[in-house]
């Protein structure tokens, strides 16, 4: 460790091979992984665990405590996982008694000036852009991208391999695979770039269009759209995903496509 300037809480539990740099103060109850580099003036408070080779740059402060009234100092986390990368200034506060711990998958990417808030859940290879917002007791899924100053309101979800574009609103839940984008958020597509760069085969993504279709663009309501699908497509991991995702939601699913000219 390299860190002449540093403070570190002589229980916290630091890899050997974790480089710590100036000006950065680590609190107690603090564990970090093997690999992990911390930028100067970072600040890790009671409550961070943190995976192998993160990076976090200057200014970061994890693990504080949630802004929230009816935090009742109970002893919650913030678990990391591995190869993440937290850009300046970002915050992610610890969770409350309501999940007991906020949560970053691995090969996520955190822009500078994000805010991760108590009981938010972020899956896996998620990227962030700057001065995105997540809100307390949000669920973000697998592969999913916001955009620059997307805010995610409390309790929202946004499902795996969803695009949501900067600047946007998130008041209700964002299905799997979709593009989110307009005010208010809706549908404009699903996310075939992204699809096609983890994979998806042509046939696999047009089957994703034709559910959707039906979902957002036949002037069916949820529950008919549901029913016929169910009926007419053949059950797939995809399809199955997807219904669920709408059965589960509890904010209601964000509107379906509309021509604003």
């Amino acid at each position: 460790m390299n860190q002449p300037l540093a403070y570190v809480h002589p229980q916290a539990k630091i890899a050997r091979n974790v480089v710590i740099e100036p000006f950065t103060t680590i609190h107690n109850n603090v564990t970090i992984g093997s690999g992990t580099w911390i930028g100067s003036n970072v600040t890790i408070m009671e409550g961070a665990i943190i995976g192998k080779n993160c990076r976090i740059f200057p200014g970061a402060v994890i693990s504080a405590i949630p802004q929230d009234l009816k935090f009742d100092d109970e002893e919650t986390t913030v678990e990391i996982g591995d190869n993440v990368t937290i850009r300046e200034c970002v915050t992610i506060n610890r969770g409350t008694s309501d999940r007991m711990k906020t949560k970053i998958g691995d090969n996520c990417l955190i822009m500078a000036y994000c805010h991760i808030a108590h009981d938010s859940f972020v899956g896996n290879n998620c990227i962030f852009s700057n001065n995105s917002t997540l809100a307390g007791h949000v669920t973000i899924g697998d592969n999913v991208v916001l955009a620059g100053m997307v805010a995610v309101h409390q309790f929202a979800s946004v499902g795996n391999h969803a695009f949501v574009t900067g600047g946007s609103l998130v008041r209700k839940d964002v299905p799997p695979y979709v593009k989110a984008a307009r005010e208010p958020l809706s549908y404009v597509g699903i996310n075939s770039v992204g699809l096609r760069r983890r994979g998806y085969t042509t046939e696999k993504i047009r089957e994703i269009q034709n559910i959707y279709r039906i979902l957002f663009q036949k002037n069916y309501n949820y529950t008919q759209a549901i029913d016929i699908i169910e009926a007419e497509m053949e059950a797939t991991p995809e399809r199955d995903e997807i219904i669920q995702f709408i059965k589960d939601s509890h904010r209601g699913i964000m509107k379906g496509y509309f021509n604003s000219n």
